[in-house]
Order: C-alpha cells, then sequence, then structure tokens
C-alpha cells in the first residue's frame, strides 16, 4: 500500500507542481486591459457591431441593452436577436429600441423559427452577422454587464497587438458560498486544463473563446467560415476560437477587472445545472472519454486530501506538495476575483460536484437523446455530426 501512495502522490505532486510553475512564468504575460496605459482613444474608430442573442432574458435584457448603448466609443451599433422567446423579451427589446437614447443605434431582429440542422444561439448570431456593418464584430451575452470603457479598452488593445480575435475574461458576480466555491473550482481547473499564456503563441494549439466578449475582424469571422461552421456546436464559443487559431489568425485573451460581468448561477446547484449541457460535448459526446475524465478529475483533486491523512511517513510529502500548488492557485485567484484563499478547505465538496455535472451531463445526454436547450432539443445524432 505504500508503494501505491509513493506512486499516486508523486503523479500528483508533479502535475500539480509543474502547472503551477507554468502559471507562475507564463500568467504574467497576459496583459489586464483594465490598467491606466490601456485608457486610450483608437486610432480611426472601426466600427463595431455588438452581437446579443437572447431567449427568455426578459430579467437582464433591459438594463444590459441600456448599458451597451452608454458604451465610451464613437462608432458602434447594437444588434439584439430576439431567438424565439416566449417571454417579454422581444417587447422589451422593442421598448428599448424606440427609446431616443438609443439613436438608431440599437437594431431589433425577431427570429420566429429555427431552420433544421441549426443550434438556436448559432443560428441568432449567424442572423445578426450577416446584417451587421462593422468592420469587427463583438459576440456577447444578455445577462453581461459592459462598463462604458470596455469596448474603447478593447479595441485598442486589438490595434497595438495587431490582433484577429480578442477574448476578455469576465468578473464573476458571486453572491453565494455555494457560487464561490464552484466557481473558483472552476478557475482552478480552467488553470490547469488551459494555458491563457499560450493562446498568443502562433506555435501551440492553445486557444480560447468566450461567449460574454468574442471580439472578432470581421474578415476574419468570414474567412473561418462564420458561425455557419459552427451551426450545430454546444461550445460555439471556444469553438470559434479553435479554428481562428487553428486557421492562423492573430489571437488574445486578456484580464479586464470589472470591465464586464456576469453572473453565472445561482447557488451551487445552478451552476451545476447551468454546465450540464457542456460536459458530454467537451468529451464529444463519447462515454469512454467522460467516464475516464470522470476518474481523472476525482483522482487529480480528491486524491491529494486523501492521500496527506492516508499515506504515512515521507510519502505524504508528495501529496502535501500537490495540496500546496492547490492552495497557491487560490491565492493567486484571490488577487483576480472575489474568491478568498480559505475556499481551498471546500476543494473536496466542489470536486464532487463537479463531477457529479459531468456525468449528468452524460446520462441526461445519453437518456434523452439529445440535449434540451432552452426549451428546444437537439437529437444526439446531429449534435455529432455537427461537432468542429
Amino acid at each position: 500500500m505504500s508503494f501505491f501512495y509513493w506512486i499516486a502522490g508523486c503523479l500528483l505532486g508533479l502535475a500539480w507542481l509543474s502547472r503551477i510553475v507554468d502559471a507562475a512564468i507564463g500568467m504574467p504575460s497576459v496583459a489586464d486591459i483594465s490598467l491606466p496605459q490601456w485608457d486610450l482613444k483608437p486610432v480611426n474608430p472601426p466600427k463595431i457591431s455588438i452581437i446579443v442573442p437572447a431567449r427568455n432574458e426578459q430579467a437582464t435584457i433591459e438594463p444590459a441593452l441600456y448599458q451597451l448603448l452608454g458604451i465610451d466609443y464613437p462608432n458602434f451599433e447594437i444588434i439584439a436577436i430576439d431567438d424565439r422567446s416566449s417571454d417579454k423579451t422581444g417587447e422589451i427589446m422593442d421598448r428599448v429600441a424606440a427609446d431616443p437614447r438609443s439613436h438608431s443605434i440599437l437594431k431589433v431582429v425577431h427570429i420566429e423559427k429555427l431552420p433544421s440542422n441549426w443550434l438556436g444561439k448559432a443560428h441568432a448570431m449567424w442572423t445578426a452577422a450577416r446584417q451587421a456593418t462593422g468592420d469587427w464584430l463583438l459576440f456577447t451575452d444578455a445577462d453581461v454587464f459592459f462598463k462604458p470603457d470596455s469596448l474603447r479598452r478593447a479595441i485598442s488593445y486589438a490595434q497595438t497587438e495587431s490582433a484577429d480575435h480578442v477574448v476578455l475574461f469576465p468578473r464573476m458576480i458571486m453572491k453565494s458560498v455555494g457560487e464561490r466555491m464552484m466557481i473558483s473550482f472552476f478557475q482552478t481547473m480552467f488553470v490547469f486544463g488551459h494555458r491563457p499564456w499560450k493562446v498568443a503563441d502562433p506555435k501551440t494549439k492553445d486557444h480560447m473563446g468566450v461567449g460574454a466578449f468574442n471580439l472578432i475582424k470581421r474578415s476574419t469571422y468570414e474567412a473561418v467560415g462564420t458561425y455557419e461552421a459552427l451551426r450545430f456546436e454546444v461550445l460555439d464559443d471556444m469553438k470559434l476560437g479553435k479554428v481562428v487559431k487553428a486557421s492562423g489568425f492573430a489571437q488574445r485573451n486578456v484580464f479586464g477587472h470589472d470591465l464586464i460581468s456576469i453572473r453565472w448561477g445561482y447557488g451551487a446547484m445552478g451552476i451545476v445545472n447551468n454546465v450540464t449541457k457542456n460536459f458530454f460535448a467537451v468529451m464529444s459526446f463519447q462515454s469512454w472519454r467522460m467516464l475516464s475524465s470522470s476518474f481523472a478529475v476525482a483522482f487529480l483533486n480528491l486524491m491529494p486530501f486523501i492521500g496527506i491523512f492516508a499515506a504515512r511517513g515521507w510519502a505524504r510529502l508528495p501529496f502535501a506538495i500537490a495540496l500546496f500548488c492547490m492552495f497557491a492557485i487560490y491565492v493567486g485567484m484571490s488577487s483576480r476575483s472575489d474568491v478568498r484563499p480559505y475556499y481551498f478547505l471546500l476543494h473536496p465538496v466542489s470536486t464532487i460536484l463537479f463531477v457529479y455535472a459531468m456525468l449528468r451531463s452524460m446520462f441526461l445526454t445519453l437518456g434523452q437523446g439529445g440535449v434540451v436547450w432552452r426549451g428546444t432539443k437537439y437529437p444526439l445524432e446531429e449534435l455529432k455530426r455537427g461537432l468542429v
């Protein structure tokens, strides 16, 4: 048994240590455009089309649109898409568009029927982009809140870096222990599973996409096949980033403190429910990959806590190293979010909920024969065929 703990501990210690060292070296290279040096005025400000798809978002769409209308940028339009809403989303959009404060900046498009072989959100964004007149397209969500200088800073950064695609990480609004616990876990896994500091390196395959803020040159968007190439992708935001990077365009991701903010879910189980549709798609709808990944996540995140108590003598050392590295990630996150380092103590609980969400995603998708998203069912076989 001691041999098992030595092997497991060394694997975990090396895994976590290599990731924290890599992050410590690489993360400082990711720009923070909320800093004073990025408070710039763009050169010959290009026109930007802000695309806001919404389905049954009556609670957030009005304040979100008014915040966009108040953006400190001289040349933009907003295209809001009412995607078959059954609540008052479309009515609210029309009312905001009729407000004199919109100055004809806001255009509303109502979609009554979803064509076959399309996901609703992808179709909404494709529809909006066809009507957009901007040199740049900003794909965002109906529950994202923007500070006035967010767009000006982002486009100034894009011009300075000669970027074709800019992803701005949002500030996560967290109002409960469960939300902080789950989001801190997701951010920890993000650091472990992704390398945002490598996105700018054309020699790597690391890519990024965030539904809250995907800013892309129109010419780049058209060159990668538009959203028509992603017409049946559940993970459309990340897959947009993937095709942009794979096509050789310059991609950047940046921090921005609270330039944009979003509340991802209400309570721990609210976040679990929100991500259920995604996890099986991440694994390309392959059960063996989901099961093996669920085991890997559990081993990676739970075994350090088990090993530090179950192992004896020096065999505890590699588990202690893994736990220290894990805690260091929480300390690092606390400098950029509202999550305090002591949420590290709840890491085993969030691990169990995360694995539950992964398995729930698989069993629900298989049981339903597809993904049910915003009231529409998308058959599994079609989703598989639509994978990029």
